[in-house]
């Protein structure tokens, strides 16, 4: 039996799986926030109660919202920050009494798709997370590549590919640099791209009808649920330096979705210019993991035109007279990050 961990900012998902993949039991607790003392107790005693439910002992896969330095040992780059700096990688499997392996739940994501999700049977894949941040993951005969630096596949960081007039140097991001991927692509990089171009036609988010969302709609996706590690991008959410201020009618990227298949002529143009993006984005990853298969996760990958459309656009970018390369949705939904995990132990 395989235990898989997921280990979220709100949440804390375990699933244990047979070998054939088949769920024999899923479970979710809250996260305790800011406290890593108590996140730590809280993912032992899921485990426990997971084994004790089942009847068995397993092996014990964690996806976390970081990665664990391989210079170090301790947990970095995570937003869940009351686990930066902490040795994860040596409390658990202590406290555990067994090994556990780590990986970054972009990379988990990667890794279920490519067992038995959308991906399978690919030898090469790249898992991308489109929703409120990015994130990405490569996966290499069912194996994740961490890397040297345990930042194998970190997508969104690198600058957007090829920028045109106005995206360069492009939107401050978070990391401390300016123009990443992310800040483009990111639910909240497509609404701040749609407010500027109401600005600049006139308009005003707060004079506008049609399909408008206040702070408590849900964060439902469109077609299917994006699961916590997927970074979920439909909500309103803060809209980065340089995007507009907020309001209770304020679009989300599910808003500008649904509003460019209606045809309204401003959510049409943001939504195409982030199709050419995504494109240009991912011929840059083609062109050096050519993978068979992209499988998109998050909230974004819920638009189902960027199937068909992306991949019509991504040619120019890539170094090939043919591209083979299929972009997919994500097979398992909300299942994949902790699925991912428990798959660290194929």
């Amino acid at each position: 039996m395989r235990i898989g961990i997921d280990l979220g900012g709100t949440k804390i998902e375990g699933i244990a799986i047979d070998d054939d993949g088949g769920v024999r039991l899923r479970r979710r607790v809250a996260s305790p926030r800011d406290s890593y003392a108590d996140t730590l107790t809280a993912v032992v005693d899921l485990v426990r109660d997971i084994e004790r439910e089942v009847g068995a002992r397993g092996t014990v896969g964690v996806g976390i919202p970081g990665a664990i330095s391989s210079a170090t040992g301790l947990v970095k780059n995570a937003n869940s920050t009351w686990l930066i700096g902490r040795p994860l990688g040596d409390d658990l499997p202590r406290r555990l009494d067994r090994p556990v392996r780590f990986a970054n739940d972009a990379n988990c994501f990667a890794l279920s798709e490519a067992v038995d999700g959308a991906a399978a049977g690919a030898d090469v894949v790249f898992g991308v997370i489109v929703g409120t941040g990015t994130g990405g993951g490569i996966v290499v005969n069912r194996r994740v590549v961490e890397g040297a630096n345990a930042i194998a596949g970190e997508w969104g960081h690198n600058p957007l590919p090829a920028p045109r007039d106005g995206e360069w140097p492009g939107p401050p991001c978070y990391c401390g640099r300016t123009g990443c991927i992310e800040t483009f692509l990111s639910g909240p990089g497509l609404v701040r791209d749609y407010a500027r171009e109401l600005r600049r036609s006139g308009l005003d988010t707060r004079e506008r009808d049609g399909a408008s969302a206040s702070a408590s709609d849900s964060l439902e996706p469109l077609r299917g649920a994006g699961a916590e590690q997927q970074r979920r991008g439909w909500g309103p959410g803060a809209v980065p330096e340089g995007g507009a201020p907020r309001d209770d009618k304020m679009k989300t990227a599910r808003d500008i979705a649904t509003s460019a298949h209606a045809g309204e002529p401003v959510a049409s143009a943001a939504l195409a210019r982030y199709e050419e993006r995504m494109a240009r984005a991912l011929g840059s990853v083609i062109n050096v993991v050519d993978p068979q298969v992209i499988v998109l996760g998050g909230g974004l990958s819920n638009i189902d035109r960027l199937y068909e459309s992306v991949p019509k656009l991504w040619a120019p970018y890539v170094f090939s007279d043919t591209v083979t390369t299929r972009l997919v949705r994500a097979a398992h939904g909300d299942s994949s990050g902790v699925r991912g995990a428990a798959w660290l132990w194929d």
